[in-house]
């Protein structure tokens, strides 16, 4: 059979992927919660750290000889204005969502070279559509993108692939476990709760973990990947308007619609 890596696959739309993917591929959830399931195995692994990471993959290797499919989904948000947020926060932040990315990959590719393989790695809209009060998320993800770009063209000549699909709205735990932070409330006119209030209510009413799940395992699945995919119809409308209006007016459209005045 055929092998896939998954970080973060404890929950939400990683869980979702493991279960559709099991039927074809034995698949290992890289994550530090997860347990060993029907058809999963699970390797503990903190993704913001080198050591653990990479002591994975070695316990990785001794199991199998090659990765067909890595998928790297692991990662968590922060909100709150970006002048009062900490500074540890926002470098957790990237630890996590993006050089867990990085550290994933850099310990994969010699067994993804043994198969040809590809690298899915889960961004979010709101790296080309980036979010008031959610700078730093924002920018991982963009990371995230710029990072997938350029590593599919370092490693396209042994035959690997990579892609990141950017989910819109998703329903999840996500929402739940995101740290907020409200520190310059007064100073930004109360704006900071209201506007994260909008954004976490789309988030609760967006697309379900399995529906954003079956278009990943889709676009892994396929013989020929884009660099970039948008998952959900109104963000890939969004898309389409960036293209045409330009820059400035979808960043202030952004703006008018996520950037609230609290309630007289």
């Amino acid at each position: 059979m055929k092998v896939a890596v998954i970080t973060g696959a404890s929950g939400g739309i990683g869980k979702e992927i493991a279960m559709l993917l099991k039927k074809e591929y034995r698949v290992y959830d890289l994550s530090r919660t997860g347990r060993d399931g029907e058809g999963i195995s699970h390797i503990d692994a903190d993704v913001s750290s080198e050591e653990s990471v990479k002591a994975a993959f070695h316990l990785l290797s001794e199991k199998e000889e090659k990765i067909d499919l890595l998928i790297c989904n692991a990662g968590f948000g922060i909100a709150g204005a970006a002048e009062f947020t900490d500074v540890a926060d926002a470098r957790r932040q990237m630890d996590v969502n993006f050089f867990g990315v990085f550290l994933t990959t850099k310990y994969a590719l010699p067994l993804l070279r043994k198969a040809k393989g590809r690298i899915v790695a889960v961004s979010s809209a709101a790296a080309f559509f980036p979010i008031p009060f959610q700078s730093f998320y924002s920018a991982s993800k963009a990371a995230i993108n710029s990072y997938i770009c350029a590593l599919g063209n370092e490693v396209r000549h042994f035959g690997i692939s990579a892609v990141a699909v950017m989910p819109g709205d998703t329903k999840t735990g996500f929402t739940a476990a995101r740290t907020k932070g409200f520190l310059g409330e007064d100073v930004y006119g109360g704006r900071i709760t209201p506007s994260i209030a909008v954004m976490e209510k789309d988030e609760e009413g967006g697309m379900t973990a399995s529906a954003v799940a079956k278009t990943v395992v889709r676009i892994a699945m396929k013989k020929h990947v884009r660099p970039l995919y948008t998952i959900g119809f109104t963000y890939k409308l969004f898309s389409l308007l960036k293209r045409i209006l330009g820059e400035t007016i979808v960043c202030r459209l952004i703006g008018v619609l996520y950037v609230k005045k609290p309630k007289a």
